[in-house]
């Protein structure tokens, strides 16, 4: 009978060390107060407005004609920072962190489809006054951009996707992929070493992703609420529908790729394009040795490129 003493104390040893750390891992990776995140990543041009019910962090930086930016998944509106410090010199620049993400935080009405995604942004542009402006949008933005454009192609001049994920989610749907529960942990224990691996897994060079951009994804996912709200946006996201809607679009194109993109590959750029078939311009750039987060990997080289689309004068090839 002494081993069997001697077997439960070590059991109850381990579940209290397992208890221990889970305590531990849950005190590090609390919650953090929007309050405190505001303190640390807001700055003069941070704003905030309420839109139907949600409380939407915003820029409106620049003068000229208007652009709108929409942000990647994960992501927030300061993933724009060295594109927008570029594009501002010409243009007014408006970006908003969506609802799940950066300073926003959650949509109280817990609905993230893409159809609550592209109300929220049409009456943000409302709220902004634009009447007709260009709008761009990478990863997950880009999909919102697209919808947004098929919808309304008399307030849209140019339209610009940077590494959009609709293909890929795409597929997804025709997979049946779904999030798995055991996803839901991450509401609670989120290490930091995730957010290094999705930014750098999915670079063209690891190495142009900084501390400081890990560190920024990696604060605002622990912002209170954003972490079940990104997983909720993950289990809401559809893009069976993508090639009916890719058809809609009536407005001119610019198509921008990371040539080492492990996420929505190359190939991908020119099956984009050939869906486009009632666009009446499509122009595409890629970009050797840029992944997918192509705006930390070389945002101002890109913005220069848009620059010229948006002057008028089409990038070379």
């Amino acid at each position: 009978m002494k081993w069997l003493r001697i077997t439960g104390y070590t059991l109850l040893a381990l579940a209290l060390l397992a208890a221990v750390a889970l305590g531990v891992a849950l005190w590090i990776y609390r919650d953090i107060p929007a309050a405190k995140l505001e303190a640390r990543y807001a700055t003069e041009a941070s704003r905030f407005i309420h839109i139907d019910g949600v409380r939407i962090h915003y820029r409106d930086e620049g003068s000229g004609p208007p652009i709108l930016l929409l942000h990647a998944n994960f992501s927030n509106l300061l993933g724009w920072d060295s594109f927008a410090e570029v594009l501002k010199k010409e243009h007014r620049v408006l970006r908003f962190d969506l609802p799940a993400f950066g300073l926003t935080g959650p949509d109280p009405s817990g609905d993230y489809s893409n159809a609550r995604t592209v109300r929220l942004t049409e009456r943000f542009a409302d709220a902004m006054n634009l009447r007709r402006f260009s709008i761009a949008g990478t990863s997950l933005g880009g999909g919102i951009a697209l919808r947004y454009a098929a919808k309304h192609p008399d307030r849209i001049d140019k339209l610009i996707l940077l590494n959009p994920g609709l293909l890929e989610g795409r597929a997804m749907a025709r997979a049946g992929t779904r999030l798995p529960d055991s996803a839901n942990i991450l509401k609670y224990i989120t290490p930091r070493a995730l957010a290094a691996y999705m930014l750098r897994s999915r670079a063209g060079d690891p190495g142009r992703i900084t501390e400081e951009h890990v560190s920024r994804w990696h604060d605002l996912w622990l912002r209170a609420g954003n972490r079940g709200a990104i997983l909720d946006r993950l289990r809401a996201y559809d893009s069976a529908d993508v090639a009916e809607i890719v058809a809609q679009v009536r407005v001119p194109v610019l198509i921008l790729w990371g040539e080492a993109n492990p996420q929505t590959p190359l190939e991908q750029a020119a099956e984009l394009q050939a869906m486009l078939t009632a666009a009446p311009e499509v122009r595409q750039i890629t970009y050797p040795g840029v992944g997918h987060p192509a705006l930390e990997e070389a945002g101002a080289l890109i913005a220069q490129d848009v620059l010229t689309h948006l002057g008028g004068r089409l990038p070379a090839p």
